[in-house]
């Protein structure tokens, strides 16, 4: 299978800097049945930042203003994914290097049975081009 590449909303939390915070937020969305097509978490200033990828940014939307969290974005990011392979990756960010785009950010990590994804982010002046580049749908 050929690697796909998909624009995807996503939206972020600044958090304490405290054991259980990221549980907190991720047990809120098992409750209400809402699934991440990605979940980064990761050290900002005195405390962390969350990044979520809802499968549904409606639904996400609607439970975070009734837990009151003090939610940034929709932002833009891309979600990638494809047969892991030497290189998969490198490919992808050789593209964007090529025309001069910077990648802010990647996770990647393998999902098993041959299988790679990953989430990208790049400047939001960059994001369209970047989205031609990649070809994302």
């Amino acid at each position: 299978m050929a690697t796909t590449v998909r624009r995807v909303d996503y939206f972020y939390v600044l958090v304490p800097d405290r054991p259980g915070e990221a549980a907190r937020y991720l047990a809120a969305l098992q409750r209400e049945g809402i699934d991440l097509l990605a979940f980064s978490g990761f050290p900002e200033g005195r405390g962390g930042q969350l990044d979520f990828v809802p499968a549904d940014p409606r639904a996400f939307r609607a439970l975070a203003r009734r837990e009151k969290w003090r939610l940034v974005g929709p932002k833009r990011a891309f979600l990638i994914s494809g047969d892991d392979r030497p290189g998969a990756l490198a490919r992808v960010l050789g593209k964007l290097a090529e025309a001069g785009i910077n990648v802010v950010a990647v996770d990647a990590a393998t999902a098993g049975r041959g299988r790679f994804g990953a989430i990208l982010w790049v400047r939001p002046e960059d994001t369209r081009a970047a989205g031609r580049i990649l070809r994302a749908r």
